[in-house]
């Protein structure tokens, strides 16, 4: 081998080797810090407060960085994990669906709340006059988000079911974008009536944030699966399990923990699974809202 021949080989390698340490080191630094964000459901504020002491305490648990990154919309929280721009996020169960869909089964779902096994949608109204799903027909109504679960997916199946279809049988729709401003549209009477989360609702009113002598509710669906935290499929196994620790582990009977959960309206976390999203698979593809 010529010494040229022996330099560039020499020289190449070393390319190659500071290349790798370069992957190398990029790779460790993101795992240091954990990108998480959530369906923008509620105010902003409120957002960042609820999050506040559990990514201390996910800081604590996982011994690394954890962020909390704000996005915009629904769609920018599906597109943030599918596009690795984000690690985990709190999805709805319909924003769950599209970013499996979206991934090519590329998205794991790792825990919800106990509550999510039976979740609800109310629906509310100042008109006393509205007791009943079906005296929506020629009404105005607000939904949540497009892409809300229980803000638009689930209450429009319970219409369709009940014969009201909210494109052709009302007088007009809205979307809100978030369940607070859907009760602010009803209790401002920008709307007849709206449906939104059964959680935001029971929070509200017991933050004396609702007038009940004004809006109240007339109707309640039943239960389905809903929010979860899910992570991309990417994530080492070791990580996810940290993760998946952390919030089983969270213990009512220890003060920081209550915060946490109160905050996340939780009794407790439990583990959870793609399967039990099916039916809001199911329920998206009958509405004509998957694609």
């Amino acid at each position: 081998m010529t010494n040229f021949a022996a330099r560039f080989t020499v020289s190449r390698r070393n390319i190659m080797i500071a290349a790798s340490l370069l992957a190398f080191t990029n790779l460790t630094h993101a795992q240091q810090i954990l990108r998480v964000s959530a369906i923008p459901d509620e105010a902003p504020t409120e957002l960042q407060r609820k999050f506040k002491p559990l990514g201390t305490m996910l800081e604590k648990k996982l011994g690394m960085k954890v962020e909390f990154v704000p996005v915009t919309d629904y769609a920018a929280s599906v597109e943030g994990l599918v596009n690795k721009k984000l690690d985990m996020v709190w999805f709805g169960g319909f924003t769950f669906i599209q970013a499996k869909v979206r991934s090519k089964e590329q998205v794991i779902p790792l825990v919800q709340r106990e509550e999510d096994e039976r979740f609800k949608s109310v629906f509310i109204t100042t008109d006393k006059n509205i007791t009943k799903l079906e005296d929506l027909k020629g009404k105005t109504f607000a939904f949540g988000s497009e892409s809300s679960t229980s803000g638009h997916l689930m209450p429009r199946s319970y219409l369709l079911a009940a014969k009201i279809n909210p494109d052709t049988d009302m007088k007009r729709i809205a979307f809100s974008g978030a369940h607070d401003a859907t009760v602010a549209a009803v209790s401002g009477g920008k709307v007849d009536a709206g449906a939104l989360n059964i959680s935001v609702w029971e929070k509200l009113l017991a933050q004396g944030k609702v007038d009940t002598k004004l809006v109240h509710v007339f109707y309640t669906t039943p239960g389905y699966f809903d929010y979860n935290w899910s992570v991309r499929a990417d994530m080492p196994a070791e990580l996810r399990k940290k993760i998946t620790d952390a919030f089983l582990n969270l213990d009512p009977a220890n003060p920081q923990d209550k915060e946490i959960l109160d905050l996340q309206r939780a009794t407790r976390f439990i583990p959870t699974k793609a399967d039990n999203y099916k039916a809001i698979e199911a329920a998206a593809h009958n509405a004509g809202l998957l694609k």
